[in-house]
């Protein structure tokens, strides 16, 4: 029973997710439990797990007597949350690059997956490949606080949100992932944790004009 109940909270948090991303809910908008369960043929608590998930990923926003509703979410704010993940998997780096002792496939094949959904124009896959990509390097660090306050950031989703822009060159792309996994690979975890620093920089949302 629990897995069901998990598997439905799973799909309907995703089936939000992709729903504020997508724009279907404008930023402000207030998302009633009762209606969200009968599209999506779930029931209300499911709906109000979700929501809960989604309010801790900084997605939406609860008060009272107002209810629930997408929150606006700013370019500083963008900005602030890929700094502090540069901090932290620079921080990892060292102990992932010993514990990965040049074994890199798997970071290899999420950079593939990267690339391919870039040049397919599917941002969803490109997201998830990207959180893939950046999350194995900080579990190898075996850190569980580091990893916690790192997922805290809710990764998949600003990059989807990063994405939705549309200005990032996927030449720039690949050659930061390259030199990020040869650094891994030859065991140089300052060098990977200071890429790493550097690609989160890189590719935070720009300055307000």
């Amino acid at each position: 029973m629990t897995v069901v109940r998990e598997t439905v909270r799973d799909h309907v948090r995703r089936a939000l997710t992709e729903r504020i991303l997508s724009g279907h809910y404008a930023p402000g908008e207030r998302l009633v439990e009762l209606r969200i369960a009968r599209e999506l043929g779930t029931s209300q608590g499911s709906v109000r797990e979700a929501l809960r998930e989604l309010e801790a990923s900084r997605l939406v926003e609860s008060e009272p007597r107002r209810g629930t509703r997408v929150r606006v979410v700013s370019p500083r704010e963008e900005r602030e949350a890929y700094f502090v993940r540069g901090v932290l998997e620079e921080a990892a780096a060292p102990a992932a690059a010993a514990a990965l002792a040049g074994d890199v496939a798997d970071l290899r094949c999420e950079v593939a997956g990267v690339l391919r959904a870039c040049a397919a124009g599917d941002m969803a896959a490109q997201a998830a490949h990207v959180y893939a990509f950046h999350r194995r390097v900080v579990e190898a660090a075996g850190n569980e606080v580091l990893l916690r306050v790192w997922e805290s950031l809710a990764l998949e989703t600003r990059v989807r949100l990063r994405l939705a822009r549309g200005d990032i060159d996927p030449a720039v792309v690949e050659a930061s992932y390259d030199a990020i996994v040869s650094a891994l690979a030859r065991g140089d975890g300052p060098g990977a944790g200071r890429l790493l620093r550097t690609h989160a920089e890189t590719f935070a949302p720009p300055d307000a004009p």
